[in-house]
């Protein structure tokens, strides 16, 4: 299809699933229900974290871990002692275990020791830069090595501020922060963030994503790493240069089957 056929394929897809009756099903639910400003970051960041395979497992795993938390994970990341962590360690989503799961109740309290919104440590002047100062600063206490692995890593950051090398596609940091970020009529994303624009917003990459966006014409790139992510939203931008992540609406929708 040529560029016009393009676009209008992909505002027919954005238009389908950017609406309230998507929220149930997706892992996006589980920050819905909530207010507070701190207990929708929290609660999304940790769905987000867990955001891969089925999407009902997903969403199941993500409710537990509220269930946990009693419904108000902000107060018990700030209030959690030795003790409250125990019944964490039988947790279990994937290859994210127990372990994982206490660090970053861990490192969670100790940014929110610090600063009013997990907001804070996403700073920068680009989404690239935003996740790995964010990163650095998550792994700024004492971890096991193996949680690591949990917060994707893109290139290195130079001396100048930019990157270099291919990095981790960052897609489920890249989803948390089209939640937060992005705001619209339609209210599935929650855009209570402002110290990034969504026209700065890099897209979500996975496999599923990724073929698809292929199959469109709009990623050449075969590896899903943080170049075919920025290929992939270049070309997004030309569709719509104030939001281009709108589309990920589009592309997940193309190949609906209960994954994300």
């Amino acid at each position: 299809m040529n560029n016009s056929e393009l676009h209008s394929f992909l505002e027919e897809n954005h238009e389908r699933y950017n609406r309230p009756d998507f929220i149930p099903s997706d892992p996006i639910s589980i920050p819905h229900q909530f207010s507070r400003k701190q207990d929708i970051e929290i609660a999304g960041f940790l769905s987000a974290t867990i955001a891969w395979g089925q999407r009902p497992v997903i969403v199941r795993n993500a409710n537990e871990l509220m269930r946990r938390m009693d419904l108000a994970p902000y107060d018990f990341i700030l209030n959690h002692s030795a003790k409250d962590l125990n019944q964490f360690k039988t947790f279990k989503h994937r290859t994210f275990n127990g372990m994982d799961c206490i660090f970053f109740f861990k490192s969670l309290k100790n940014i929110y020791s610090k600063y009013d919104s997990l907001e804070a440590v996403f700073t920068g002047k680009d989404v690239k830069t935003a996740i790995s100062l964010f990163r650095k600063t998550f792994f700024s206490i004492p971890h096991p090595s193996r949680t690591q692995k949990h917060i994707s890593k893109p290139p290195p950051l130079s001396p100048s501020g930019g990157g270099h090398g291919r990095g981790s596609s960052g897609k489920r940091l890249n989803m948390f922060l089209r939640w937060m970020v992005r705001k619209d009529k339609q209210g599935v994303d929650f855009g209570i963030w402002k110290t990034l624009a969504s026209k700065d917003l890099m897209c979500p990459l996975d496999v599923h994503s990724g073929n698809t966006a292929r199959k469109l014409g709009l990623l050449s790139r075969k590896q899903n790493d943080w170049q075919s992510v920025e290929e992939l939203t270049s070309r997004l931008r030309a569709f719509d240069p104030n939001d281009p992540v709108k589309y990920d609406f589009a592309l997940f929708s193309i190949g609906v089957s209960g994954s994300r």
